[in-house]
């Protein structure tokens, strides 16, 4: 089925870029389009054909994956006046974005309907992992379905997980995973800052922390690459992962799942988004720390391991 025709993808940002190009590489020819012409103009530059709507993607590739930035963007390219839905060849939907489980129910019933396949599919690793193509994905879909598009999901992931059958469960995996990464990366800016209150270098705490049982995604690789650095350039904007966080919650208030230390980090991850500029990256979230402390961590050091 796969290996049949081309393949869609609709979106062409900071993930979807990468895996475009991964999936180019795999030898599948390509169908794309975003709302912004450059990107799908560089596409076309190596080979790609391009579409001006979702729809005209939708006529022309059996299996369209999509890679968006939010729940009603989504919405509407997979099931709007020129979404997915109106095209004539589409048969097995892919949703790689991150979109929280009432809406990946929503469009999965209305796609459904019409015949259509649905794989609820997002992936975690950010920028540094689609690029390597050590993308971790998490899907959720009928097991046939998920047989056949396995390869292409392998392409790009390093790690594929069947792990439900529900559109849905796959959202759910991935803002678990998200409200996991938010943590790691509230309370070790919390830290590292009261160490650097107690004469603490950064560095060389980031160093025991990695040595011992604090290890964590923040102290690993946020912290090193992008904080200490002054980079701050994951690729994974701060009001993204406020918005994960604040899905995850919303998740657990729909079935009244008490979660007060998620509730928490919803709660500080919505006050950093709204302090800081809306094109910070998500490990400028130290910033906010650094304002309500008044300790401001060095820059350009490297951790010591």
């Amino acid at each position: 089925m796969t290996d049949a025709g081309s393949i869609g993808l609709v979106g062409l940002g900071a993930i979807g870029r990468p895996i475009g190009r991964a999936l180019l590489d795999a030898g599948h020819r390509l169908v794309v389009h975003d709302t912004r012409r450059e990107a799908v103009d560089a596409f076309e530059v190596e080979g790609a054909a391009a579409c001006d709507s979702p729809a005209a993607v939708a006529n022309l590739a059996e299996t369209v994956f999509v890679s968006l930035p939010t729940p009603d963007v989504v919405r509407t390219v997979a099931c709007g006046a020129d979404g997915l839905i109106r095209g004539t060849r589409i048969r097995t939907y892919i949703d790689l974005s991150t979109t929280g489980a009432a809406v990946a129910g929503e469009v999965a019933a209305t796609l459904v309907a019409h015949g259509i396949a649905v794989v609820d599919a997002p992936v975690s690793g950010g920028v540094a992992g689609a690029e390597a193509r050590t993308l971790a994905v998490m899907a959720a879909a009928d097991p046939q379905v998920f047989a056949e598009v396995r390869p292409l999901l392998e392409t790009f992931g390093k790690h594929v997980f069947h792990v439900g059958e529900t559109p849905g469960q796959g959202q759910m995996a991935k803002l678990l995973n998200n409200l996991l990464s938010a943590t790691a990366m509230a309370i070790t800016s919390e830290a590292v800052a009261l160490g650097a209150e107690c004469g603490l270098e950064p560095a060389t705490l980031l160093g025991v922390f990695n040595a011992g049982s604090g290890r964590n995604t923040a102290t690993a690789d946020k912290f090193p690459k992008h904080v200490l650095t002054g980079r701050f350039a994951s690729g994974f904007r701060l009001e993204l992962m406020a918005k994960d966080v604040e899905l995850c919650q919303q998740e657990a208030r729909t079935r009244r799942f008490p979660m007060p230390v998620g509730g928490l980090v919803q709660q500080l991850w919505t006050m950093a988004a709204r302090q800081l500029p809306a094109d910070a990256d998500h490990t400028e979230f130290v910033r906010l720390v650094e304002r309500w402390s008044g300790v401001e961590l060095p820059r350009t050091q490297e951790a010591r391991s």
